[in-house]
């Protein structure tokens, strides 16, 4: 599986001292040979993301907080449309986009939980509008909800959505009873292990994407559900990350991959790594 990215996304974009910073994806680059993705443009935002929006995110002209957790700067705009961007190519070519800032928590019309704009659902809508693909479904196993791409989607038969989250936990959606025709939430208690992820891959997930039958998977792929990850409680480790990736593999005739979270620069390389390995099995 290739990697796409490019290096301002590194540099653009700075935060201080927030767990969201420009290392977690030089480390990435440092580690990885990756192919240099293209900006999205205005139309490839305005699928999933109403003007309004676009233009905020595109008028921020100095460091300012976005609600109580999201930091932005002059350069956050021209780094999200990076982001969307390498997602777009990565879905182009069955690759994985190594992106900053993530996105799975932007809604339609508003930025949270350290995302602007939603790059797996912009890649999905592409896919859609591009490539002739009708059937996408949008696999996150980022430790958190995936509450915008769940609302982006959530009235189109089309996409499939299914969410495997610590709950309760930020952004306090994707609840046991928030289920839908195409929308399977899988929410996981604190302290869940490689083997209580599987077992609600085994219970959940797969049967609910086979049923769907995806011409294409799309996987936001975070990483803190790792056991050492700060942000979270959740005890995965690498090799759980790599079956889950092998598993997601087998789902569909098409995979690519959108990176979300994974807050410990140590062992966010190995575990890219373990999930490449997990893709190409």
């Amino acid at each position: 599986m290739e990697l796409v990215s490019h290096p301002e996304m590194a540099r653009l974009h700075p935060t201080a001292d927030h767990p969201e910073s420009r290392e977690r994806l030089q480390i990435l680059l440092d580690r990885f040979v990756v192919r240099k993705a293209t900006p999205a443009g205005e139309e490839d935002i305005l699928r999933c993301h109403t003007r309004a929006h676009l233009d905020l995110v595109r008028a921020i002209d100095r460091p300012a907080m976005i609600g109580l957790d999201t930091f932005a700067s002059e350069t956050t705009y021209e780094a999200a449309l990076l982001a969307a961007g390498a997602s777009i190519e990565a879905t182009r070519i069955d690759g994985f986009a190594l992106v900053r800032p993530p996105g799975h928590h932007a809604t339609v019309g508003e930025a949270m939980g350290f995302c602007f704009f939603d790059n797996v659902a912009i890649a999905a809508r592409y896919a859609q509008a591009e490539l002739g693909i009708e059937r996408v479904a949008i696999l996150d196993w980022d430790v958190h909800h995936g509450n915008g791409t769940e609302a982006i989607f959530l009235d189109d038969s089309s996409v499939l959505f299914v969410s495997m989250h610590q709950w309760p936990f930020y952004p306090g959606t994707g609840a046991p009873h928030d289920q839908g025709e195409t929308l399977v939430n899988v929410p996981l208690p604190a302290g869940s292990t490689d083997e209580d992820y599987l077992h609600a891959w085994d219970e959940r997930v797969e049967p609910a994407v086979r049923g769907f039958d995806p011409e294409l998977l799309l996987v936001s792929a975070g990483f803190d559900a790792h056991e050492e990850d700060p942000i979270a409680q959740m005890l995965v480790t690498e090799a759980g990350f790599r079956e889950l990736a092998r598993r997601s593999a087998a789902l569909a005739p098409r995979t690519a991959a959108v990176l979300e979270g994974g807050y410990n620069v140590e062992t966010l390389p190995g575990l890219v790594q373990a999930a490449l390995e997990g893709f190409a099995a």
